[in-house]
C-alpha cells in the first residue's frame, strides 16, 4: 500500500506536468484553468471524504463505513482495521472478564472491590445474598450504609485488618460471617465474606464440652485437695517417709485446678458473642495495680520500673482487660530470673495506646513466637510446670484484646529478654 504523503506527492506532480503541458501546448490562461478545475475537484473528493467520515463517527458502525476514494480510501480502510483488531480485543476482554465472573461467582466466599473512600465498585453474588447488597442499586454507595453495624463500621474505619471480624446478619440471627480486609492498590480494598456458622456451632460444641468437662472435675479435685490438705495438717496423720508424696498430690491438685479455671475463663470469654461494655477505665489505677500485683509476685526478686501516662484512658471491660493485662505481668515475673528487671509501661504511640511488659529474662527464639498464643503451647514444658503456668495464658489475653479491637505484639531475642505489647486502636482511647 502507497503511503498518503507519497499519493498526495504524486498527485501535486501530475497536475503540475499536465499543466506543464498544457501551458506548452496552448496558452498560460488554459494551463492555469487546468490547474484550478483539477486541484477544486481534487479538494471537493477530500470535503466529500472527510464528511463521510464526520457522518461515520456520528453512528461508528463497522459495517457502514465507507469505501472512500483516493487518499481517503486509505484512511477507511486504515480505520476499518483499527476497529476490526479492537472488536476483537474488546471481545478477548469480555471473553476474559465473563470467565473472572464464573470463576469469581464460583468462589464460596463472597468478594467486594471497596473504593478508597469505602464505597462498593463490584461484588460476587455471594457477597450480594450474605451481606444483602444488589450491585445493580448499591454501586458507589458507601458500604456502612448498608451494613448497618457499629463495629464493622469501627473495624473498617480502625484501618488494622490483622484478625478477621466476625458479623451476625442481621437478617438471620443465626448465621455468622467472618470478614476480612485486604488492602489493594489505589487505596482499594478487598473485602472477603465467608459464612462460618456450622464452624461456630461445632466450635461452641466443644467449648461447651471442654467447660462441662472443667465444671465437672471442679468438685471433685476440691475435695481431694482438701483432704490431702487437711492429712497435711493433721499432726500425725501422715508418716513422715511418705509426707513428700502428700506434697506432690498438693502441688499437682494445685495445679490441676489452677488448669480448670483457666479452661472455664477461655471457655467463658469464647462463647461471650457480645461484645464488650464501653465503660470508661481509669487506667493509672489498674496500672498502678498491676504494678502492685507485679511486686507482691515477685517478693522483692526483681527490679520492677513503672512508667505511665496518667491522662491516657481507656473504654472497656475492666475486669477483662485486667486479666489479660495481669497476666502478661505476671508471665514476666516468672520467667525473668531473680535480680532481673522488668518494666511496664502504658504510653500514646501515634494515635494509639499501647501497654507493654518488657523484661531481660531468658528471652523467645524467633520460631516460637507466632504459636505463644496457642492454648497449651509451651516453648519449654519443664520450666512452665516450674513457673505454675497452664499454657492457657497467652490464648486468654489474646481472645480479650480481641474482643476490644486490639493486638498483642510480641518481640523477644533468645537470651536478652522480651517486650509484650497489647496495642489498642484509637476508637477506645481517650484523652483527659
Amino acid at each position: 500500500m502507497i503511503d498518503v504523503r507519497w499519493k498526495a506527492f504524486l498527485f501535486i506532480l501530475s497536475l503540475s506536468a499536465v499543466s506543464l503541458f498544457v501551458w506548452l501546448t496552448t496558452s498560460v490562461v488554459i494551463a492555469l484553468l487546468t490547474f484550478s478545475s483539477i486541484l477544486l475537484i481534487y479538494l471537493s473528493i477530500q470535503i466529500h471524504g472527510l464528511y463521510q467520515l464526520q457522518s461515520w463517527l456520528k453512528r461508528p458502525i463497522l459495517k457502514d463505513i465507507p469505501e472512500g476514494f483516493g487518499l481517503w480510501e486509505d484512511v477507511f480502510n486504515a480505520i476499518l482495521k483499527y476497529e476490526r483488531n479492537n472488536n476483537l480485543k474488546k471481545s478477548d476482554l469480555n471473553s476474559a472478564l465473563e470467565r473472572f465472573n464464573t470463576v469469581a461467582n464460583a468462589i464460596p466466599d463472597g468478594l467486594v472491590i471497596l473504593s478508597a473512600t469505602n464505597e462498593i465498585e463490584w461484588c460476587t453474588a455471594n457477597a450480594e445474598y450474605q451481606l444483602g447488597l444488589n450491585l445493580a442499586t448499591d454501586m458507589n454507595l458507601p458500604i456502612v450504609n448498608l451494613v448497618r453495624n457499629s463495629h464493622f463500621i469501627a473495624y473498617l474505619y480502625n484501618g488494622v485488618y490483622d484478625e478477621p471480624f466476625k458479623l451476625k446478619d442481621s437478617r438471620n440471627t443465626e448465621a455468622i460471617l467472618e470478614i476480612w480486609l485486604i488492602r489493594l492498590v489505589s487505596k482499594q480494598k478487598l473485602l472477603i465474606c465467608r459464612d462460618i456458622t456450622q464452624l461456630e456451632k461445632v466450635d461452641s460444641m466443644r467449648r461447651d464440652f471442654i467447660a462441662n468437662v472443667s465444671h465437672e472435675l471442679r468438685t471433685p479435685l476440691t475435695v481431694v485437695g482438701g483432704f490431702i490438705e487437711t492429712l497435711s495438717d493433721m499432726e500425725g496423720a501422715v508418716p513422715d517417709n511418705i509426707r513428700s508424696y502428700f506434697d506432690m498430690m498438693q502441688d499437682q491438685t494445685t495445679r490441676m485446678r489452677r488448669l480448670i479455671e483457666d479452661l472455664l475463663t477461655l471457655s467463658h470469654i469464647e462463647s461471650n458473642t457480645q461484645p464488650p461494655e464501653d465503660r470508661l477505665i481509669e487506667m493509672s489505677s489498674l496500672v498502678n495495680m498491676l504494678h502492685n500485683d507485679a511486686k507482691a509476685l515477685s517478693n522483692g526478686k526483681h527490679k520492677i520500673s513503672l512508667d505511665f501516662d496518667e491522662h491516657l484512658n481507656l473504654t472497656g471491660a475492666a475486669d477483662e482487660l485486667l486479666s489479660a493485662l495481669g497476666n502478661l505481668v505476671s508471665n514476666a515475673v516468672r520467667y525473668t530470673p531473680e535480680g532481673g528487671e522488668i518494666h511496664i509501661s502504658w504510653q500514646p504511640r501515634n494515635k494509639q495506646a499501647v501497654f507493654s511488659v518488657t523484661d531481660n529474662g531468658i528471652g523467645i527464639e524467633q520460631q516460637h513466637i507466632s504459636r505463644l498464643t496457642e492454648r497449651f503451647y509451651r516453648v519449654d514444658r519443664s520450666r512452665s510446670r516450674e513457673t505454675g503456668g497452664t499454657g492457657l495464658g497467652l490464648s486468654i489475653v489474646k481472645h480479650i484484646l480481641t474482643r476490644h479491637q486490639a493486638k498483642l505484639e510480641i518481640r523477644s531475642t533468645l537470651g536478652k529478654g522480651s517486650t509484650f505489647s497489647a496495642i489498642f486502636p484509637e476508637s477506645r482511647v481517650i484523652h483527659k
